[in-house]
């Protein structure tokens, strides 16, 4: 079974120009607005007309000097306080009203704080026209006598234009005024709103140079707004049902079976050319400087606005006003538009008034308001982003992505940072101090923006055909008027010239002037000539009737070919409305398919999403993998460092534990040589004493030393070993123990863990716990509620007896919530015990004068005496050191 190949995503094609490989910079303007009566304190100094100067306000925050911190900033041009808008407009508009009616396009924007006088700057007011009345007023002052009738040119929905015959613009006005339910536009020759009719005076009128007189050119406007990151056309009538939907308590729109409505905003979508468009949005053609001034105001009274603490018309969204203007050349004759879809131009102005920054704890907004300030700030900050990101790459020569997406305003606009035309800023400031920190933050801004370059766009290729084609056209027809005009032409006859004409052309009256009653030659004469002219009558009536006749069957004829022509006409219709039913079921079906669209496009944004959200987690999941495998790396490296240390102490002490054992295995062998001479000497003492007993008569023998033999060299050079068991102290008093303070003697809680199988040794030490809970076996239940852990193991030692170890501990817990058990310390418990021969006497009963001790002595503190033995886990004291009981001194 073969698998299916997959087929290949189709390459795009190559831009319709060149990409020009000339860069200028992004022009940048400040606008100061003057202060309010209100407002007393200034921040901002106009130094020149390219820099300004920000001033900290007093109580504002020192820098680290405890000095007020001044910084400058430079522009492209300043414009004070005095510049009207006249001179803005010439500065900064101007030339990218030229570029479009050359063929490029532009975007101009203000940007700055809310209530800086951006709005003042794009529309203006009533005798103080902005830059947006004054760039139309300049566009129809230059293309007036060269504008294509109406539906000439024609939209085809995909952000290109069509061009049609005058015919077929005909038949298209017809047939939208009188079938489509298309808002009607509004005429240039109807009374304009009083708003807007004095907006610019006749005498600030612009005019550009070097229009191209062999073209034909048609002006599209269109007016959206970027609300909540949302696009609406402004210039849609049903537009206010679409953006206010029916909200519940929660703050969702529902509908009355609970399903979610999205708001119905346009998308973005990219044509063939890779620019980005509004898909569905209203264009309308229009034909002056006042009719497209009427449909901007229009669409402006549907704009979002708000009363903040503030501004008093707060703008709540990003307006963007189009300018499409579509330019065809004329035929070689110069009287028609080209009819080829490929020479026809499209260049669009896109004039952006973008809402201000606003904190909400100075505007005092809640509620609905927040959430708009919110997207506001959003969306700025995702242009500052893409700002900051293309400068980066243009100076690092990096390759990051610039996210366009991330916001409708950068989306829509990629096209004109890509090349796509010229981009100009004007920054608006209010000087106030109470705007000082936003004021800082978008110079900051202004000036990041001024670093970044945007390609030249490239010249628009020239027509082939002969200029002054229009010029020539007009003057040939004026002179052939002329000549017409010179040779006479046909000359309009009413009905009195035709009967003068047929009365001139009977023959005259002869004179009928009667002298006498009897002549004879008057009246035969004139009766003559009555009858003359009723013959001629006759005749001029007979002709009259044949060409009736003729004119009659004429227009039977023309009749009959009129009425086989409203046949063909009626068949046409016929056929015209099932091309219309057609035409509206793929309307429909198209329709679906944008809502279709729509649907998948949505599903797709929140796939993206998720997506974005598990990539997130993937990359958190990732970073604790890599933590925990670095951990895991380094408790392995401990262990091994451990097992290392841990291999190195058993090795010592296993060194020490055979030295200890040969110790002790001199020290026992010295002990018995030890008992053996003590009893050869009381053998000797005893046979001394029976042997005089049986010599009576014999005298006392001097008293024996008690003192050992002397010994060899060699056994005297043998050094003495330690020996296991105490020494003999002078005195018989009892002594106790001398054992270490436990731990165990604070306020912790002890298990302690005695097996069942321990003895009782009986002796008098015992190791008593307070705070302890005793066990036979250890639980968790028991570990959990003590600090401490204890464990009694009895084992038999070397010399046969038993000793008991104390094995000591910390209670810990473990990550799994169990209880583990850290061992610390032992403590080791031994008594040793010998046979005496008999009761010995005290040490005051019969003591040698000369301090020599018996041989008991010794023995006797041996007998009475215990040794305990101590070592800690790590500590330097070896199993052989032992502690010795002390005298234990008795009150008075």
């Amino acid at each position: 079974m073969s698998r299916p190949v997959k087929g290949k995503t189709p390459r795009r094609p190559p831009p319709k120009y060149a990409p020009s490989s000339q860069k200028d910079p992004v022009g940048v303007y400040c606008r100061v607005r003057p202060l309010g009566l209100e407002d007393e304190e200034c921040c901002i100094e106009v130094i020149s007309s390219t820099t300004i100067q920000l001033h900290a306000p007093e109580g504002f925050k020192t820098n680290r000097n405890g000095e007020y911190k001044e910084t400058q900033y430079s522009f492209k041009k300043v414009f004070g306080v005095s510049i009207s808008q006249v001179e803005l407009f010439e500065h900064v508009a101007k030339p990218l009203v030229d570029d479009l009616i050359h063929g490029k396009n532009g975007l101009l924007f203000t940007y700055g704080v809310t209530g800086s006088g951006k709005t003042f700057t794009m529309t203006g007011s009533p005798g103080l026209g902005g830059l947006l009345p004054r760039s139309l007023n300049m566009i129809f002052n230059s293309i007036g006598p060269y504008q294509a009738k109406r539906y000439v040119f024609k939209t085809d929905d995909k952000n290109g234009m069509e061009v049609q015959n005058e015919i077929d613009a005909l038949l298209e006005r017809q047939r939208r005024e009188n079938n489509l339910p298309v808002p009607k536009t509004t005429s240039s020759r109807q009374k304009l709103d009083p708003e807007i009719a004095d907006m610019i005076k006749p005498e600030e009128a612009y005019k550009a140079d070097g229009v191209d007189e062999d073209s034909s050119y048609s002006i599209f406007v269109s007016y959206i707004e970027i609300y909540n990151n949302y696009i609406y056309d402004l210039l849609e009538e049903n537009q206010e049902d679409a953006i206010k939907p029916k909200w519940n308590g929660g703050g969702t729109p529902v509908r009355l079976n609970t399903e979610f409505i999205p708001p119905q905003s346009r998308i973005l979508r990219e044509d063939q050319n890779h620019n980005m468009y509004v898909a569905g949005c209203m264009e309308v053609e229009v034909k002056s400087a006042e009719e497209a001034f009427q449909v901007f105001w229009r669409g402006q009274k549907k704009r979002k606005v708000a009363n903040t603490r503030l501004n008093r018309e707060s703008s709540r969204s990003h307006s963007v006003f189009i300018i499409k203007l579509a330019q065809a050349p004329l035929d070689a004759d110069g009287d028609n538009i080209l009819q080829d879809k490929n020479q026809v131009s499209v260049s669009q102005l896109c004039l952006v008034d973008l809402a201000g920054s606003e904190r909400t704890g100075r505007t005092g907004a809640e509620g609905t308001r927040i959430r708009e300030a919110g997207n506001i700030n959003q969306s700025l900050l995702n242009l500052r982003t893409c700002i900051e990101i293309l400068r980066e790459n243009q100076m690092c020569g990096t390759n990051r992505m610039v996210p366009y997406r991330d916001s409708k305003v950068t989306h829509l606009f990629k096209n004109y940072f890509d090349g796509e035309g010229k981009v100009k800023m004007v920054v608006c400031v209010n000087p106030k101090a109470d705007d000082y920190d936003e004021t800082l933050l978008v110079m900051r801004f202004a000036e990041m923006t001024q670093e970044v370059e945007v390609a030249r766009p490239v010249d628009r290729p020239i027509c082939g055909f002969t200029p002054g084609r229009r010029h020539r056209n007009q003057a040939f027809k004026e002179e052939l008027s002329r000549k017409l005009e010179e040779r006479g032409g046909p000359i309009d006859r009413d009905v009195p010239s035709v009967i003068n004409h047929l009365a001139h052309s009977l023959p005259p009256l002869p004179s009928s002037e009667l002298t006498d009653p009897n002549d004879d030659i008057t009246l035969p004469r004139l009766i003559e000539a009555l009858q003359n002219r009723h013959r001629i009558r006759q005749m001029i009536i007979e002709e009259y009737n044949k060409a009736a006749n003729m004119m009659q069957s004429m227009l039977q004829e023309l009749d009959g070919n009129l009425i086989s022509k409203d046949n063909f006409i009626h068949e046409q219709n016929g056929r015209l409305a099932e091309r219309e039913k057609i035409i509206q079921s793929n309307r429909a079906e198209m329709d679906r398919l944008e809502k279709k669209t729509k649907m998948q496009e949505h599903k797709i944004d929140i796939l993206q999403k998720t997506t974005k959200i598990y990539e997130g987690d993937k990359r958190s999941l990732q970073q604790e993998l890599e933590t925990r495998d670095q951990r895991l790396q380094r408790e392995q490296t401990d262990k091994r460092r451990m097992e290392q240390r841990m291999h190195g102490v058993v090795s010592d002490t296993q060194h020490k534990w055979e030295k200890e054992c040969e110790r002790r295995v001199n020290a026992k062998q010295l002990e018995m040589q030890n008992k053996l001479w003590v009893k050869d000497e009381k053998l000797k003492q005893l046979k001394a004493i029976v042997s005089e007993s049986k010599t009576p008569g014999r005298p006392d023998p001097p008293p024996r030393q008690t003192q050992p033999p002397q010994r060899s060299s060699r056994e005297e050079r043998i050094p003495a070993k330690r020996s296991a068991s105490p020494s003999p102290l002078p005195t018989t008093t009892p002594v106790r123990q001398l054992h270490r303070r436990s731990r165990s003697a604070g306020g912790e809680k002890w298990v302690d863990h005695k097996p069942t199988s321990s003895l009782d040794l009986g002796t008098v030490l015992q190791p008593v716990i307070p705070n302890a809970i005793q066990v036979s076996a250890p639980s968790e239940k028991a570990l959990s509620k003590c600090d401490r852990y204890v464990l009694t193991h009895q084992e038999v030692a070397s010399d046969g007896e038993i000793q008991t170890k104390l094995i000591k501990g910390d209670v810990m817990k473990t990550r799994g919530g169990g209880q583990a058990v850290q061992f610390t310390d032992i403590e080791t418990l031994r008594q040793e015990l010998t046979t005496v021969p008999g009761r010995k006497r005290k040490s005051s009963e019969g003591a040698p004068a000369n301090g020599e001790r018996k041989d008991g002595a010794w023995t006797d503190v041996e007998t009475r005496c215990s040794v305990a033995m101590e070592m800690r886990a790590g500590s330097n004291m070896g199993p052989g050191l032992e502690h010795h009981g002390i005298t234990k001194r008795r009150k008075p």
